[in-house]
C-alpha cells in the first residue's frame, strides 16, 4: 500500500500555517490554523527539550552530580508532559500534531545540543542558554495567541511559570553572591559552558 505524501507529513506545510477542516466553537479556522502552527512550534521545542535534559542527566559528570543528575529528571517529566497538553490541544483544534523525530529535526531552527560527557557546571551553563531560547520564544507564542485564543494562551502560561522556575534552578547552580550568572552573554552553548566551567575553576 502506498502512503500519500500528505498522509506521511500531518502538517502540509512544516514552517507556514496548516489548514483545518474545523476548529474550537467560535473561534474562525483561519485563527485556529494560526493557533495550531504556534502550538506546533512549541510541541517541537518541547520534545527536544527533554530528549536534552535526559541527555544531560546521562552525561553530567563530576562534583555535585547527584544533585544534578536528580534535580533534571522532574523536569524531564513536566516537560514531556507540556508536550502532550500542546499536542492534545492541536488535536482538539482540529489540527493534526507531529511529533516524529524526522518532523522535530526538519521544524527546529536549532541545532542538536553540542555537549556531551561534561561536568555539571559546564552542562548546567549550556542548558542556561537553551532555556533562554525555549523561554523566550513562549513569551512570543503567548503574545501571538493572546487575541486568538485565551484558552490556549492560559496553557502556555502556566507552561512559562514552570519553565521559568526550571531555568532559575538552572542559574542558581551559575550564580554567585553578588548576583553574576557565570554563563552570561555567551552565543552558544559551547561557549556557555566553557565560561561556566572557567568560572568554577577561578580562571
Amino acid at each position: 500500500m502506498t502512503i500519500s505524501e500528505t498522509t506521511k507529513d500531518p502538517s502540509t506545510a512544516l514552517g507556514g500555517v496548516p489548514t483545518v477542516e474545523y476548529t474550537i466553537p467560535g473561534m474562525a479556522p483561519d485563527a485556529g490554523a494560526q493557533v495550531v502552527k504556534n502550538l506546533q512550534e512549541r510541541l517541537t521545542a518541547l520534545t527536544d527539550l527533554h530528549l536534552t535534559l535526559k541527555h544531560v542527566h546521562w552525561n553530567v559528570v563530576g562534583p555535585n552530580f547527584i544533585g544534578v543528575h536528580e534535580m533534571l529528571d522532574p523536569q524531564v517529566d513536566a516537560v514531556r508532559e507540556m508536550a502532550d497538553a500542546c499536542a492534545e490541544r492541536i488535536a482538539a483544534m482540529g489540527g493534526s500534531p507531529v511529533g516524529t523525530p524526522g518532523a522535530l529535526v526538519r521544524q527546529r531552527t536549532w541545532d542538536d545540543y553540542s555537549i556531551g560527557r561534561a561536568g555539571t557546571t559546564e552542562h548546567l551553563g549550556a542548558l542556561d542558554l537553551v532555556y533562554q531560547g525555549v523561554i523566550s520564544d513562549y513569551r512570543a507564542a503567548i503574545e501571538s495567541v493572546g487575541d486568538l485564543d485565551p484558552i490556549t494562551e492560559d496553557m502556555l502560561i502556566d507552561h512559562s511559570t514552570d519553565l521559568e522556575q526550571f531555568h532559575w534552578f538552572v542559574r542558581a547552580h551559575l550564580e554567585n553572591a553578588g548576583g553574576q550568572v557565570s554563563s552570561a552573554g555567551a552565543t552558544s552553548e559551547v561557549q556557555a559552558a566553557q565560561q561556566a566551567g572557567e568560572s568554577r575553576n577561578g580562571l
